[in-house]
Formats: C-alpha cells, structure tokens, sequence
C-alpha cells in the first residue's frame, strides 16, 4: 500500500514559458502587464509548440497526496483530496495561482464530491445528501444554505423507463461482451426478437426476467441480472435465529436443542447466541417458552422471534441438570445464521485435518477471493506455514481477484537460513511454504477460485483434489449499471493458456487432478470424502518425499589469529 503518490503538474505550451508559480527574481519583477486582448466574440487562439513539450512539464509546489478531480478557476486550482485510512474523508483543496505565500486550502471539508461551473465562477459541492451553490473564489464557502429540493417532482412512465433500460442492457452488452462477435449469436436479431416483450412487462423484476432471457443467449457465465428499483411490500418480515438446530419435544412441552452450532473459541464474538457467557444451554436442554409464549402448540419457534434480531428475548428452559429457569439471549438473523452453520463446517474442518494429519498438516480455508479473504489467509495461513503438508480449501469459493496474490505467496522459495543466537533458524523468503501442498474444489468454486485452483496445477505447486468446478472464468468489472442502478453485468476478459491455443475453464471448469466425489447421504451424515482424500494424499507423499528440516548451521568461524 502506497499513500499520498499523486503531485499536480503544468507544463507550458511554448518555448520559454514561465511557471506562475516561480517566485519573482531581477529579470522577472512581476511588475510585466501583458497587452490586455481586444474584447471579441471569438475564442483565443491556442498555441502549442508540440517540439519539447515533455520536456516543459514543471512541478506545482503542493506536497504529495490522494488526489483526484483537478480543475482550474480563473484564479485557483480546485482538486479533491482524500485522506487515508478506513474513515478516510475528501476535502476539496485549493491552491491561488500566485508565486507569494503558496500554500494549499481546505475549501470545502468532508465532502463528497464537487463541480466547478462552466464560467469557472461557482462550485457545486455535494455534502452528506445536500447540494450547496458557493462563489468559487470564496476563501471559506458558507454551507448554511444547501438547494431546495424539496418541492422538485419528476414525471416518469415506468414503461418508457423499462424500454430504454432493456436497451441499454443490449447495448452495453453489445460493446462490453469480450468477444466482438458475440459468440457467433446474431445480436442485433436478438433484441428484435425480446424487444416486443418489453410491452407486456407489468413491474421491474419482470423486466429483470426478460433481460436475463435475452442475455442468456450468449451462452456465457459470469452475466449477472442483479439491482434496479425493485419494490418491497409493507409485509416484510426480518426472521430471527438462535444459532441451533431445534426439534419438537411433546412430552416435554417445548422444543429440544438438537445441536448448538460450534465455532472457534479464539473468536467469542461468533459464537452461537445459545453458547455465551451467561446464557450456556447444552444440547438437549428444553426451550418451553419465547418472552412468555408457551411453544407447545407453536409450529416453530421462528414465529415467535420475527424482527428479534439483536434485540433481547427471554427464554423459559428445562435442563436435564437444573431446575426450569430463565435466560436472555440476543437472537442473529437468518443470514447471520448462515454464516454460523458455514463456519462450524470450516472449523471442524480444521479440527479434522488436525486429528487426522497429527499435527503435520495446516488447513486453510477461502470462502471467496476478496477484501476480506486477504484477512482470513493471513489468519489461518501463518500459523502453519512451518507445516510439513497444507490443505487449500476453496470448495465452495464464491470468486474474486486475489487468485495471484496467494499464488504468489505460495511460489515462495526458503533460499538461505537466519540462525540467531538462541532459537530455531528462520527462512527467506520469510513463510515460504516448505513442504507438500493439495487444493480441494469442487462443483460450487466459481470464478477466481477456479483461476487460484488452475493456478495451482499449471505453476506446479501440487495436485487439485475433488470434483470439476463451476465453470466461469470471462471476468467482469461491473462497470455497465443501468439508469436505475440494476446490472446486466458483461462478461467483458477472457481467459486462455499460454499456448494461445484456447480459452480457459470458461464453459467446463477446472479438471481437478485426483477426482473425488462427497457422496450426499455419507456427507450428510458428517463424512467429507473429499477432506480424506487430501490427507492421506498428503501423508502418503510425505513418506515418499519427507521435508526435510532446516539444515545445521555451519560452525562459527574462528577469527582469533
């Protein structure tokens, strides 16, 4: 990470040109008055000596920083500059074009964003969800008084909307597709054919129905029909979770807890709502009640927590060691539920790999390939870079774009030893991964985790182990959003091998190298086929190909003589 690597420059259109910014000295007074031009409808003339002119460029004198959108009054400079950090704020700036006292002002502060008007005499700024109108040769602009919006209306015919948007989504397609010849599909033939559909469109995720339709003529993954103005009725309901798997009890009056979702206790803000301090049910205590509401005749108990997420509800419970008692627990919604049940599935993963490999192997799984992803490698990965095997696990992946930055990671090779004066010798490259590696996949790693899994194989690094992946590898940038902020993303980069001789993965997947399936019934009964395979491939390679441990430094020198 690179901060504050922006610098403003000029550079003079003729020969001889002087920086407005260069400080008067006894051949340049600035006392000079240039001929004032004769008034005139015409534009000036613009001149430029291209002869040179890389070799006029000249450095305004304002630090470095995060800059962007430079504009240029008829007395200033105006750009904005973005602070960094993860609260970072933008300021706009501005600097006089002068050569006495140069020094850069904060115009507007915390922003975010702002225009300079055509005339170059005023400044729309736009600040939290208002929209101001200054003098754009004010030193400190007032913000009192933002524009009335208020009483602006809009007339809109949805269908008329509709139809441009199904256009634009041809359109964009049409010049963001990464094949010119749209994979052989006559495009324009496609538009006349759902185009007079459009008319029968009746809401916005209909329109989305139609887009998907016609879009799906290029055969191609990576094409997502996603946002837009879509409506939600006023019965939406936010559903509540417990973090648990429940089963009705008659006997008992309530519900039983079945199982308490698990999750590594090095992370206690995870864990399960049922499991915290202060609340710490077990599997097979008894749930009798929800805020009073007896639960013997209630279908689930999902009914009595909708719209309790974070909230505080009172639980009345029965353990097979206490007395019926009474606890209060926070409820985490259905999503938050999700990411509970995936993370105990990661966890025991990790325990597994840990039994099963004694402690030989690491165990690292990526659920994506994103911002947050980074965090987990540097998380799970660096504890047991010093292992003798590693398990890569991105079954599952959802995608991203840090395939490169793990593989790169992973080409790492230990080339001499530290040896300090008491401890073990380290290595540099400092966590290179010394010993054997596996990648598990399978159907459902999509995107750059087939990217990182093909990576894999071609640079050599080990064997890919599961089933073939999920087949989308023409990358996209998200760039081509509609007028109501929904996407027919364009599958816009493709992927081929360094033969030049064909695309990559797209349409197929990713080919694992030792093919194992996870039978549904076996793995619904807790076994991982696949997470099997990878140990006992890698215990067997460890045999044959043992990783040796750093070497014995050589003996000290003797400089006495």
């Amino acid at each position: 990470f690179f901060d504050e690597t922006a610098e403003i420059y000029l550079v003079s259109l003729l020969k001889g040109g002087r920086s407005p910014f260069t400080p008067a000295d006894e051949l340049h007074t600035g006392d000079e008055k240039s001929d004032s031009p004769a008034k005139t409808n015409k534009p000036p003339a613009v001149l430029i000596d291209l002869n040179g002119l890389q070799q006029r460029t000249q450095r305004v004198p304002v630090p470095p920083g995060n800059y962007s959108n430079l504009t240029v009054g008829e007395k200033r400079l105006y750009w904005m500059s973005t602070s960094s950090g993860s609260s970072s704020k933008n300021n706009v700036m501005t600097l006089e074009i002068t050569n006495k006292d140069i020094k850069p002002k904060t115009y507007a502060g915390d922003v975010a964003d702002y225009e300079l008007s055509l005339d170059r005499k005023k400044i729309l700024i736009h600040k939290g969800d208002d929209f101001y109108i200054v003098d754009a040769d004010a030193d400190s602009p007032s913000l009192d008084k933002s524009v009335d919006l208020g009483n602006w209306t809009f007339p809109l015919d949805p269908r008329a909307e509709w139809r441009q948007m199904f256009l634009s989504s041809w359109r964009l397609m049409r010049d963001y597709f990464y094949d010119p010849h749209m994979n052989g599909v006559n495009w324009p033939a496609m538009r006349d054919k759902y185009l007079p559909l459009v008319a029968r469109v009746t809401d916005r995720e209909e329109l989305s129905d139609l887009i998907g339709d016609m879009v799906g003529e290029l055969s191609a993954l990576h094409i997502f029909v996603i946002g837009g103005d879509m409506r939600e009725g006023p019965e939406h309901v936010n559903p509540a979770a417990l973090g648990a798997r429940l089963d009705r009890d008659q006997a008992n009056g309530g519900y039983r807890i079945q199982h308490i979702y698990l999750s590594d206790p090095d992370y206690p803000s995870e864990i399960s709502p049922l499991a915290k301090p202060g609340v710490e049910l077990t599997n097979g205590d008894i749930l009798l009640a929800i805020n009073g509401v007896s639960l013997t005749n209630i279908a689930d108990p999902s009914e009595l927590l909708r719209s309790q997420s974070g909230r505080q509800v009172l639980l009345s419970v029965k353990s097979p060691h206490s007395k019926p008692h009474e606890v209060i627990v926070n409820p985490i919604s259905t999503g938050e539920e999700r990411n509970l049940r995936y993370d105990e599935w990661e966890y025991t993963r990790r325990l597994e790999v840990e039994k099963l490999g004694k402690g030989e192997i690491g165990y690292v799984h990526l659920r994506a390939m994103g911002g947050d992803d980074i965090d987990t490698w540097a998380r799970d990965f660096y504890p047991v870079f010093d292992r003798k095997g590693l398990i890569i696990d991105v079954r599952h992946n959802n995608g991203g774009n840090i395939d490169s930055w793990i593989l790169e990671k992973l080409l790492r090779k230990a080339w001499f030893y530290w040896q300090p004066r008491v401890g073990n010798p380290t290595w540099n490259m400092q966590y290179a991964f010394r010993g054997q590696m596996v990648v598990l996949c399978d159907e459902n790693t999509a995107s750059d985790g087939e990217a990182f899994s093909e990576g894999f194989k071609r640079l050599g690094l080990g064997k890919v182990i599961g089933t073939r992946t999920w087949g989308g590898q023409i990358w996209l940038s998200f760039d081509n959003w509609l007028e109501d902020n929904g996407i027919a993303s364009a599958a816009e980069t493709g992927v081929y091998g360094p033969d030049g001789k064909k695309w990559l993965i797209e349409g197929h997947g990713v080919d694992p190298d030792i093919v194992v399936d996870n039978p549904p019934h076996a793995t619904f009964e807790g076994h991982d086929a696949q997470l099997d395979a990878a140990i006992d491939y890698l215990q067997t390679q460890l045999k044959l190909h043992p990783v040796p441990n750093p070497p014995p430094h050589p003996p000290y020198p003797n400089k006495s003589y």
